[in-house]
């Protein structure tokens, strides 16, 4: 069997060759930029480390947007020490760093519900995504819900729901993250542009991308080069949660490479750029020197003193956490 995967691991890289590293395409000052934003936390205008909200649940694998009201929302899951699955939570900020809890959205009632993500869409609704699994476990799939309006959020009342079904793998597909909504001219007829990953021969998890249609209809590919940008790298392991923002007029992107299969403390963020297809490694520096650095998120705001900024989330795993820093980081650059 292992010499079956191998085989075909490396056919997978046959067919799609690794991508040029090359110098000198326009995005590369500002993705240097970007890339220092993402590197130096000890220089962040905020941050903050083992995040937990103001009820005492943990902030795990959060992702923060900013309304358009200018409030700032964040779903995140936590581990809930009752059934022992996940659940998902939303929260809200007024300075990035310190968090109310609103609610639960997801878990009790679903099963298992983890690695959430939030969008607004251009008619004040919210669009939701997270990876459901069944009350007993597996079946991991993408979960997708709508919400009118920002009541309707904060009292947990969904107005659309779908789940999809899983395209590229028998085992498992998640970790949702939202590129755009299109809205033509409502959510019945709406075009949603999701990434994920799907875990390829149900051995290493890799990167999709899809598109939910009218909230009822799921069409998603693999994305091989995405891939390639991090096997570039030597990215032995999954390939996994990513998320996309602008910055200085252009698309970037962070995402999860695990070197090691099974090592969690071999998981680093690579910064993706999605003018060139190239990504590169990053080397971040926290206050105590942690090492390992996973589920990244990335977002663009405007900082509580009104000024632009780039807000980061990252999970430290605790095989290569320094010690007070395990668990959820939240920080960000005003520039």
């Amino acid at each position: 069997m292992f010499a079956k995967l191998a085989a075909a691991f490396v056919a997978l890289l046959i067919m799609s060759p690794l991508p040029a590293q090359a110098a000198g395409a326009p995005s590369d000052p500002t993705r240097a930029q970007l890339r220092g934003i993402v590197e130096n936390v000890t220089q962040a205008t905020g941050r903050r480390y083992a995040v937990h909200d103001d009820a005492g649940h943990t902030m795990d694998t959060v992702k923060i947007i900013q309304d358009n009201t200018g409030a700032y929302l964040a779903v995140s899951h936590f581990l809930y020490s009752g059934d022992n699955h996940f659940r998902v939570n939303l929260a809200t900020s007024t300075d990035l760093l310190t968090w109310h809890w609103v609610r639960e959205l997801a878990g009790s009632n679903t099963g298992p519900a983890s690695q959430p993500t939030i969008a607004q869409a251009s008619n004040g609704g919210f669009v939701m995504a997270w990876e459901q699994e069944n009350p007993g476990g597996g079946n991991n799939h993408l979960a997708f819900r709508y919400f009118a309006n920002k009541a309707d959020l904060f009292a947990g009342k969904v107005s659309r729901s779908y789940d999809a079904p899983r395209r590229l793998s028998s085992c498992a597909e998640g970790t949702p993250n939202i590129y755009s909504i299109t809205l033509s001219p409502d959510i019945d007829h709406s075009t949603i542009d999701i990434g994920g990953h799907y875990w390829w021969n149900c051995d290493r998890d890799r990167q999709q991308r899809g598109k939910l249609t009218n909230f009822s209809s799921w069409n998603t590919a693999a994305q091989p080069n995405f891939d390639n940008a991090l096997l570039y790298w030597g990215v032995g392991g999954n390939i996994g949660d990513r998320d996309q923002a602008p910055f200085g007029g252009y698309s970037f992107g962070l995402i999860e490479g695990q070197y090691t299969k099974g090592d969690f403390g071999s998981w680093r963020t690579f910064l993706y750029d999605y003018q060139t297809g190239n990504a590169d490694r990053t080397s971040i520096h926290t206050d105590g020197g942690s090492t390992a650095f996973a589920n990244p998120t990335l977002t663009a705001l405007k900082a509580p003193n009104g000024q632009r900024a780039v807000v980061v989330t990252l999970f430290l795993p605790g095989e290569g956490a320094a010690a007070g820093e395990s668990g959820e980081l939240i920080y960000y650059k005003t520039y």
